[in-house]
């Protein structure tokens, strides 16, 4: 019970770089990885900012927490995500050799970690990736169809 109470702390976090990215008119996915309880990265969406398809929340906080730890391995760090990470970023979670991966909202449409592809736990590569779903699924839901409402009322 107390894994999840911090699970639910640290998911808040990701929640702020979620809404951040909203605010900048990107999809409002945020990120956070903590290391030895600290935080050490986050990041949102900034595909249209900087006109990067690969510019989501999950791989520029793994740019920063490999900055951060001086080494590309990740081992003893945590990502938090506010949505099921997609194919690439599921793909280079799992090159970082990140141990747990939480997320809020699970994607079956799209997801990379275990809804449409299951990378995470892929027999086919050299790392398997714990995770856990849904904490605080509410919210991160509710941000995205926010999102989606207004953009489609706003086009």
């Amino acid at each position: 019970m107390e894994d999840m109470a911090l699970h639910r702390a640290h998911m808040r976090a990701a929640l702020r770089q979620a809404r951040l990215a909203a605010d900048e008119d990107e999809v409002p996915v945020g990120a956070a990885i903590y290391r030895d309880g600290h935080l050490i990265a986050q990041a949102h969406n900034q595909v249209e900012q900087l006109k990067d398809a690969t510019a989501h929340a999950e791989m520029i906080a793994l740019t920063q927490a490999a900055a951060a730890v001086g080494d590309w391995r990740l081992t003893d760090a945590v990502l938090y995500v506010t949505k099921e990470p997609c194919p690439m970023c599921a793909g280079a979670i799992v090159l970082a050799r990140l141990p747990l991966v939480i997320w809020g909202l699970t994607d079956p449409l799209r997801g990379g970690a275990v809804s449409r592809f299951q990378i995470l736990q892929s027999d086919a590569l050299n790392h398997r990736t714990e995770f856990i779903a849904d904490v605080l699924a509410e919210e991160c839901a509710a941000l995205v169809q926010q999102f989606f409402t207004t953009r489609r009322r706003n086009p």
